[in-house]
């Protein structure tokens, strides 16, 4: 990340009005029943506003390989070419069904940190534990029973566990460990898509989420790390290997050590900036909401090196520019 504080900032705006472009291309698809299409139109919407940053930046987290994608795949130059060195983590569009289906909780994501800041991971699972900033360090931990982190957590926030909400993807594999938490006394919010949103609502007050747990996709746990060094959360992630072709993948991006535990810091080191623009309404971010000729956007930004969290309404004059500026 540069190290001057206005390009600093002015890289944390250049963010945000790129989930800004994605999320009114998005919009356009919402209740459509047609996922495939918005993908495809947020993928197109950021690439091009990415293109247009003066950055030398590298995608490190992205849409797939250069042989699933031709556009955001992982070791793409993107940018100007000019500027600072920059790795870029991005989902365009978080919860591609939930668009299609006009349901809550959409949202595109960027982050940017510093030349190596973020770990490389294939597009595998991850096993992920996530609470909100102000709490003892190490209050949870993946290696211990769900029934333990509650208690551990119940105890440093001074209310019973009975009042601890966790959230979790409303996916098979989880039954067991819903099971669990329900046995603890914990109240849940299952989700059916979305697992960065899912981190993010832990660390938010006022989302009604205390805790994340479980498996998501690997990419997404690099980039909720990255949104929670912004506002001091905790989070702890370890590779799932489904198969020993996940475990060739994992050594091919460089991880030597298949069963470590993973903090925020060693997923998203150095100073990171996030960005979220919501497509679909959430707890955290409105969606966006469309007018004739033009539309308002709801987003957040922050930068690890301050702390500072940052609500950005924008108000886009479609007759007077292309789509946001």
């Amino acid at each position: 990340m540069p190290e001057d504080k206005h390009t600093d900032r002015n890289i944390a705006l250049e963010s945000v009005r790129v989930t800004e472009v994605v999320a009114i291309a998005a919009s356009q698809f919402m209740g459509g029943g047609d996922e495939q299409s918005a993908d495809q139109a947020a993928v197109a919407a950021m690439h091009d506003a990415l293109g247009k940053l003066v950055i030398d930046g590298t995608i490190c987290i992205g849409e797939g390989t250069p042989d699933e994608t031709d556009k955001l795949f992982s070791g793409e130059k993107i940018g100007t070419g000019d500027g600072p060195k920059m790795d870029i983590a991005l989902v365009a569009l978080e919860g591609k069904s939930v668009v299609a289906r006009g349901g809550p909780n959409a949202m595109t994501v960027i982050a940017m940190a510093e030349d190596g800041g973020f770990l490389n991971v294939p597009n595998i699972y991850m096993d992920k534990i996530a609470v909100g900033p102000g709490l003892p360090e190490g209050v949870v931990d993946l290696d211990r029973r769900p029934s333990e982190n509650l208690q551990a957590l119940s105890e440093a926030k001074g209310v019973p566990v009975s009042d601890l909400v966790v959230c979790m993807l409303d996916r098979p594999r989880h039954g067991k460990l819903i099971a669990k938490v329900r046995d603890a006394g914990a109240r849940m919010r299952l989700i059916l898509d979305g697992d960065v949103s899912g981190v993010i609502s832990a660390s938010q007050v006022g989302a009604g989420v205390d805790l994340f747990l479980g498996i998501g996709g690997a990419p997404q746990g690099v980039l909720a790390a990255a949104a929670l060094r912004g506002v001091g959360g905790q989070m702890q992630g370890r590779l799932i290997y489904r198969n020993k072709n996940d475990k060739v993948e994992a050594g091919k991006a460089g991880i030597e050590d298949f069963d470590r535990k993973y903090s925020a810091e060693e997923m998203a080191s150095g100073n990171v900036t996030f960005a979220a623009t919501g497509i679909t309404y959430s707890a955290m971010l409105e969606g966006v909401r469309l007018f004739p000729g033009g539309a308002i956007t709801h987003s957040m930004v922050w930068r690890s090196v301050t702390g500072t969290l940052r609500y950005v309404e924008g108000h886009h004059n479609f007759t007077r520019q292309s789509t946001t500026g």
